[in-house]
């Protein structure tokens, strides 16, 4: 009786341990590649899903959906013969609809990711000059995530967001950089030097500009005034010769 029990038990435990390697879990935001007998079987989504034991059934790999980062360090040389070193981010996640060719195509995304962004940035920044580079540098951020991502797309995976976090150049570039913004800074301050100069001047100098335009008029119309009594010294003065004239010829008449 007790072997019988002991029989029971053991068979219990085994088909209870069986029932449980059979059970397995997959996590929110990742899927699970299942293969049988090494080959693909199918794909099982967030929950807790069951398979077959014994090793026929397999978990190959599970693959995160979540949006992954990384950051990559690329040298190349501008139009005007300067080598930058660009820091260059990407957000890439794995397409939902195509997750075996996620991982059965590509064993090292992130490294061929890094691949195409360095042969896109070498095949663009070489035609433009430093200032360029500076300038367009979102415009050639998007034209590099345009290109990576329609390479990308055939293996599985959506590149999302594509940065030039910064672009740094050569050691004595950018010294030199900094000794032309400085140069720059200085003629802006000088400029503004002189303006405000001008400024307080002509501030200083319109109360002055006024009271002599002031007395300028005053003396004008003093000459206006003297010169209206000369001529009328002068027509009273015609008149009293004419009259004086006209009397003598009375006389000798």
């Amino acid at each position: 009786m007790q072997a019988a029990f002991l029989f029971l038990l053991i068979s219990f435990l085994i088909i209870l341990g069986i029932l449980i390697s059979m059970l397995y879990v997959v996590r929110q935001q990742s899927v699970a590649i299942v293969e049988r007998f090494g080959r693909y079987q199918k794909i099982a989504t967030s929950g807790i899903h069951m398979r077959l034991p014994f090793g026929i059934d397999k978990i190959a790999a599970r693959i995160q959906l979540r949006l992954l980062q990384s950051e990559i360090v690329v040298e190349t040389k501008t139009k005007d013969n300067v080598f930058v070193m660009m820091n260059v981010a990407t957000q890439y996640r794995v397409n939902e609809q195509n997750v075996t060719d996620a991982y059965y195509k590509l064993m090292r995304p992130e490294a061929q990711i890094k691949s195409y962004i360095e042969d896109a940035l070498r095949s663009s920044v070489p035609k433009l000059t430093l200032d360029e580079l500076f300038e367009k540098k979102d415009e050639i951020a998007l034209e590099v995530q345009h290109q990576v991502a329609e390479e990308m797309t055939t293996y599985g995976y959506i590149i999302v967001k594509t940065l030039i976090t910064k672009v740094e150049p050569d050691a004595e570039v950018k010294q030199s950089m900094n000794e032309i913004n400085a140069a720059q800074r200085k003629r802006v301050a000088a400029k503004n030097w002189q303006k405000q100069i001008r400024l307080r001047l002509s501030q200083q100098l319109k109360p002055k500009l006024k009271k002599i335009v002031f007395m300028v008029l005053v003396l004008l119309n003093n000459v206006k005034l003297s010169l209206m009594v000369w001529l009328n010294l002068l027509q009273n003065l015609k008149r009293l010769m004419w009259v004086c004239l006209k009397s003598r010829l009375c006389l000798f008449s």
